[in-house]
Parts: structure tokens; sequence; C-alpha cells
């Protein structure tokens, strides 16, 4: 699930508000992640008109394309045999002058459904404009999510297709793509149309077939080798990673690197130092703490993960050709790792 503000809307409230005839005449979809966006604006759509009726009331526009006096144009429209119009505004983000809206939004037409989809940041909720739609409709912000949550969300998205998942593969999953959702959703999909008749379950094998992934070798291995300074595994897969350079991508390794020892160094100012309070400190499950966070917790003190958020730095820097480095990306893994260890 979306990462939400406490007492903010979800994207799973307005579904069972709209599900149970509760619909505004106006929603407001913005933030940083695209997911569930795209998810809610395709999900109003579809509820909203039957197949037969959206030839002739569903308009979808986009903001580079499109003025604001034109979108009230099309929401002051009356619906053709059918009970409702839907406005659908893509990328509205790149619409000038939203303020224009303000006057349809405090005369709405009544018959309208007017879908923003405002992505990649958020309308000042200080303007006009988004107090009017707070008032007369819904504001819902998508958040991305932390690399925490991930977990939850791959576990929860197969078990809405009533499908298993093993540990291993969805941390193989949530290592290999990130908190990208709509490519991690892509690649849940495939797994699903992988399955055949009477399969309800995946293993690491699968997302290592299909992905090309290794279930022994991967970023998430790596770190749970380094969380117990196990110098032989560690070094095992960064030898793999050297000898599959056109998979490695040091800036994704990195990424996962700098996340688990960030939530190690929080792991310090957990008030509660057991398995238990640092695990709802963190945010996550408890068994997920317990895994990596807590035998890194206890192998490392707090100045060396410090030390190590830095060097983790200095490595994607250099890796990015700044001051000139040519190093390649496998020997600089290899320079961080020892880096890590020693």
């Amino acid at each position: 699930m979306a990462a939400q503000a406490k007492g903010s809307i979800s994207h799973e409230d307005i579904i069972r508000s709209v599900r149970a005839g509760e619909v505004k005449p106006v929603y407001l979809l913005m933030g940083a992640e695209d997911y569930y966006i795209d998810k809610l604006s395709d999900f109003l759509t579809e509820t909203l008109l039957k197949p037969e009726e959206r030839d002739f009331n569903l308009d979808v526009v986009y903001g580079l394309e499109i003025t604001a006096d034109k979108v009230v144009e099309l929401a002051r429209a009356y619906p053709m045999m059918a009970d409702r119009r839907v406005v659908l505004v893509r990328e509205a983000q790149s619409m000038r002058s939203l303020d224009a809206l303000e006057a349809y939004l405090q005369h709405l037409t009544p018959t309208t459904v007017l879908i923003i989809c405002y992505k990649h940041g958020t309308l000042d909720k200080r303007k006009a404009v988004a107090k009017l739609i707070e008032q007369n409709g819904v504001v819902f912000e998508s958040k991305r999510l932390y690399d925490s949550q991930l977990p939850q969300f791959i576990t929860q998205y197969f078990s809405r297709k009533k499908v298993k998942i093993d540990t291993q593969a969805v941390q193989m999953l949530a290592g290999h793509v990130g908190a990208d959702l709509s490519r991690l959703s892509a690649e849940m999909d495939k797994l699903l149309l992988s399955l055949s008749d009477g399969e309800n379950s995946v293993t690491a094998s699968r997302v290592e077939e299909l992905t090309g992934m290794s279930k022994e070798f991967n970023d998430f291995e790596l770190r749970s080798a380094l969380a117990v300074k196990d110098v032989f595994k560690s070094m095992q897969i960064v030898k793999y990673y050297q000898g599959q350079q056109q998979k490695f991508a040091l800036p994704q390794t990195l990424s996962n690197l700098f996340t688990f020892f960030s939530a190690v160094l929080l792991a310090y100012y957990a008030p509660d130092k057991s398995d238990r309070g640092i695990a709802a400190w963190l945010g996550m499950p408890e068994w997920q703490a317990r895994k990596d966070i807590i035998p890194a917790y206890q192998s490392y003190k707090g100045v060396k993960v410090l030390q190590i958020l830095s060097e983790i730095r200095k490595t994607d820097a250099k890796g990015k050709g700044v001051g000139g480095c040519k190093t390649p990306k496998e020997e600089l893994l290899q320079e961080l790792i020892f880096f890590i260890l020693h």
C-alpha cells in the first residue's frame, strides 16, 4: 500500500467509496509515484462509465496540449445517453494556468466527474484551486514507497491474485527492481502469467528463471553477507558480478547498500533495542529486521556505519566519472566491499 500521511486518504479508500456509490465531482491525483495515479485514473474511468457510454461521455486530454479554459468547457457539457460525463486530464502538471479552473470549481457541473492527474510533484495546497478541490472533491497524494515497504507491497500484490510468494523471491524482486512500482508490477505480472494451471506459488527459482537474476548472488544476499561480515560470501558475490557485467548495475547495488546501512544507523537510535522495538522503530516487519538489520547493528559500530555511508557516496560519484575517475565499476565495488569489511 502507498505510504500515506496520517489522516490522508489512501487509494483503497477512494476505490471503496466509489464502489459504494460515493462519487465526487472532482478528483486531484498527484504525487511522486505514478503507479497509484495511473491505477486510480484507470479505475475511475472504467467504473464510472459503461463501455458503451464512453464514446460520447469520456474526454481524455493532456496538459501540454490543452488549456484550463478548454477543460472547463468540456466539464460543463452535459452527458449524452448516460448519467454522467468524465473528463480525464493527464499530465496536468504541464498545463498552463491551472488557476483558471477556479471559477468552475466554485460552480461544479453535478453530472461531470473531473479527474486531474498531476504527476512528478504536488500542487501547492495553499492555492485556491487545491483548496476548492479539497472542499468539493478528493485530493490524493501518491507517495513513493520506502524500500522497507516493498516486501509488503509485493506479498500483498500476489495475495490479491491468490498466489503465494516465498521470502527469498520477495527479496530478489525488491532488490532487482527497487521502488519503481510500475516496473515492479510489470515484473510481477510476468511471473503470474508464467504460472501454469493449478500453480499458486512463486519461488526464488521462478524469479531467477524469468529475470535472469541469481538467487544466490544478488544485492540482498550481498547485504546479508555483509551484515555478519562474511568475507568469503561477500567476495563470491563480487566475483559473480565481475563475470556478469551486462547484468551488474553499480548504481542499483549502491542504492541498496546505502538504504541498508542507513537503516542500520537508525537502529542505533531506537528507544527499545529489542528485535521488536528496532523493527517498530524502522517501520518494518520483525522478521525483516531480524534477518539483516539486527545482525549488522551487532556487527558494526555506529562510527563505522557513518564511514560506510560516506564511502558509498564517494563510490557512486566515482562510478559517474566525477573527478575524471575511470576505474571499472566492478573494481569500484570490490574496493567498497573491502572497505566495509575491514
